[in-house]
């Protein structure tokens, strides 16, 4: 690995071609005979840093439309911590399916499983079949795999029924030294961002383009109040940009003063700091439906009587009933990812009489992951990247996502030695370096 490495840090891309891809390379990897390490535990307490180890692993063949990439920089996704702690179930049940459906993706299927969902490095080797991306492209990646065989994904390939998540629902990951990618996934990387910057937006970006802007989410227009829980952390960082960038009034949901300031630093007024405010929407395992009511008044205090138009709702149990109530007559719930947990309980009358709608997000299709890399390439939607571990220490960097320890995105250094490099345009970079900075040793 050392000589791609110092052929990328020279510059040398057109040397890249004619190296030699390394039978093996080092990945975070899960085992399958340790899915049950954490029997009878909580998910709070079981701890990534156990599970998740840096091992070599076999480089695997690359087939038709694929690419190899030699991985400078990575990042900590919630699906991540998912697959460390072995829930909701254990990912080599998704691996095993996969590696069932044809001979080509028989490799997938293996007793390891190399994890990540996002990467910005350079190709290193492309399939029969490619021809947009060559050797030597500086690249970013989206986390959609999907095989375009079935009808019911040319429209939108979210709905191809072979759709998965790259590095959680297939092998071959982005946290590691080299990550096998479908060559549909790759993008260009942002010129003005350095590896670990551009590594950090592609699954949150991306889900929070669809989520909050596409046709296929909640279609935000100018003037829509938006309720953005966790709004200064990775998904809802991005989503604030794009409510603000949009037209948008954003309320912004923290639990911290210095999260607070985030948000005033990106534009955002309104904000409801709810551990200062000290709100408990699920007490003792149920709902609390005076939390909402309170939550609704509070909100409408900031608006000047607005409810909101649209709620951005990914904390799932924990929030769930309080989103719906507190949106406004024929208003959107829009929701994804559950990380408090999946069983969600709401008053079907606050929905149902005042018809509003709850509306499934999941990801983005490539033309969605596409519009929100363009908006990062040029200076509209700025990386949330607080923090940067090397590949080493994976397990502590994804113990701080359980644990709600970070800010904004958490990134980790893969063959780039150090923090910084890969920047070429350092004129747009020096125009938006505050905007660049805004999580950095938050």
């Amino acid at each position: 690995m050392d000589e791609i490495r110092d052929a990328i840090l020279s510059g040398d891309y057109a040397a890249v071609a004619g190296l030699t891809v390394p039978d093996s390379y080092q990945a975070v990897v899960v085992r399958a005979d340790e899915v049950d390490m954490f029997a009878g535990l909580t998910s709070r307490d079981k701890d990534p840093r156990k599970s998740l180890h840096v091992q070599h692993v076999p480089t695997p063949e690359l087939g038709p439309g694929e690419a190899m990439v030699a991985v400078m920089a990575s990042a900590i996704n919630y699906n991540t911590v998912w697959t460390s702690i072995f829930e909701p179930v254990p990912t080599f049940a998704f691996l095993k399916r996969y590696g069932a459906y044809s001979s080509l993706t028989r490799k997938h299927d293996q007793p390891f499983h190399a994890v990540g969902s996002d990467l910005a490095g350079v190709v290193l080797r492309v399939g029969p079949g490619v021809t947009k991306w060559q050797p030597g492209d500086e690249v970013v990646a989206h986390c959609l795999s999907v095989e375009l065989e079935d009808a019911a994904g040319h429209d939108d390939t979210m709905m191809d029924p072979q759709q998965r998540i790259w590095g959680f629902e297939t092998n071959y990951g982005g946290l590691a030294e080299l990550a096998l990618v479908k060559a549909n996934q790759l993008m260009p990387k942002a010129a003005h961002l350095s590896w670990e910057e551009a590594a950090c937006p592609g699954l949150v970006n991306s889900t929070a383009y669809r989520q909050l802007v596409s046709r296929h989410g909640a279609g935000m227009k100018q003037g829509d109040i938006v309720l953005i829980w966790g709004a200064s952390g990775g998904l809802g960082g991005y989503a604030t940009q794009y409510a603000l960038n949009g037209g948008a009034i954003p309320v912004c949901v923290v639990s911290s003063p210095e999260k607070s300031q985030i948000c005033r630093s990106m534009g955002a007024e309104l904000i409801i700091d709810r551990t200062a405010e000290g709100y408990h929407f699920w007490d003792g395992g149920s709902q609390n439906p005076a939390e909402w009511k309170r939550l609704g008044a509070r909100i409408r205090e900031l608006t000047g009587g607005d409810d909101p138009d649209i709620v951005f709702e990914h904390p799932g149990r924990e929030t769930f009933g309080a989103s719906v109530y507190v949106t406004k007559r024929g208003g959107t719930i829009v929701t994804c990812a559950s990380t408090s947990g999946y069983m969600h309980e709401y008053d079907n009358r606050y929905l149902w009489m005042t018809l509003k709608r709850i509306v499934g997000s999941h990801f983005a299709n490539y033309r969605e992951s596409s519009e929100a890399n363009r908006l990062i390439s040029r200076g509209y939607i700025h990386p949330t990247l607080s923090r940067i571990y090397p590949l080493i220490d994976t397990g502590q960097a994804a113990y701080d996502v359980h644990r709600n320890l970070h800010q904004g995105k958490v990134g980790v250094l893969c063959l780039a030695p150090e923090e910084g490099l890969g920047i070429h345009d350092t004129e747009l970079r020096a125009k938006h370096l505050d905007a660049i900075n805004r999580f950095r040793g938050a």
